[in-house]
């Protein structure tokens, strides 16, 4: 079973070669990066009892990235040395990762695969996962949340983040990303695929998991940066779950 989205893949498989370009299509997720490696880093280091300002604080942990793309969250955790498996449902987003990686002179396990075939090929556990705006692409999002549970050991961790459905979210991530600033390409997001917080601290519960944290990442249009709020969720949010022991 998969619950990949064959439409969804052909989106990302034409902006492939664009990844790694700060003012390419992908402009937005390099501008929510440094917000996004924050609350991710801050989350995995208070989980672990990790020091962000040792070296390589990350040593010993087994991350992966699912729908990792050309790997602007791979490399960093990468940095802060995990040994980090990077997986995308795009075939041609793998060997972008790759080069890239390759240039950087990073050691990063790149695959084309999904979260599904990882369980079904018995891949082993890992402490922490990423998953960050996937679930609102996917054909059914408990399936594919209890494949994620199935990959983290018990005590492992999971950041998963995800729009939020409602008008607001219809007006800056449809309309205003994808049809006035243009940051997307037209038809990138469905506004009906969009999960609401509540909706999805309930599949993360379904799926086995113990929700324990939400946060928005919220965009300011005077300073045209992101940061990180625990009251506005409207649109842009992130969660942290951990797979009981």
């Amino acid at each position: 079973m998969t619950t990949v989205d064959a439409a969804e893949i052909e989106k990302f498989q034409a902006m492939a070669a664009e990844w790694w370009d700060p003012n390419g299509k992908f402009k937005p997720l390099h501008m929510l990066n440094p917000c996004r490696l924050d609350y991710i880093t801050n989350q995995i280091a208070a989980e672990f009892g990790r020091d962000l300002d040792a070296d390589a604080p990350f040593d010993g942990l087994r991350i992966l990235d699912i729908g990792c793309g050309g790997g602007l969250l791979c490399e960093p955790m990468a940095r802060l040395g995990a040994t980090v498996v990077g997986v995308d449902a795009a075939a041609r987003n793998i060997p972008v990762a790759q080069a890239h990686a390759e240039q950087s002179d990073l050691d990063i396990d790149y695959r084309h695969t999904t979260a599904e075939d990882l369980v079904a090929s018995g891949e082993a556990s890992f402490d922490a996962i990423l998953n960050m705006e996937v679930v609102e692409h996917v054909a059914d999002p408990l399936s594919y949340l209890t494949a994620c549970h199935d990959l983290l050991r018990p005590g492992g961790l999971m950041t998963c983040s995800t729009i939020n459905r409602n008008a607001k979210s219809y007006l800056m991530a449809i309309i205003g990303a994808e049809h006035v600033m243009r940051w997307l390409p037209k038809g990138t997001h469905e506004w009906s695929k969009f999960i609401t917080p509540d909706e999805l601290f309930d599949l993360l519960r379904q799926a086995g998991l113990d929700p324990v944290d939400r946060t928005g990442f919220v965009f300011n249009p005077v300073s045209w940066s992101w940061r990180l709020s625990d009251r506005d969720l409207s649109v842009n949010y992130v969660t942290t779950s951990l797979r009981p022991d």
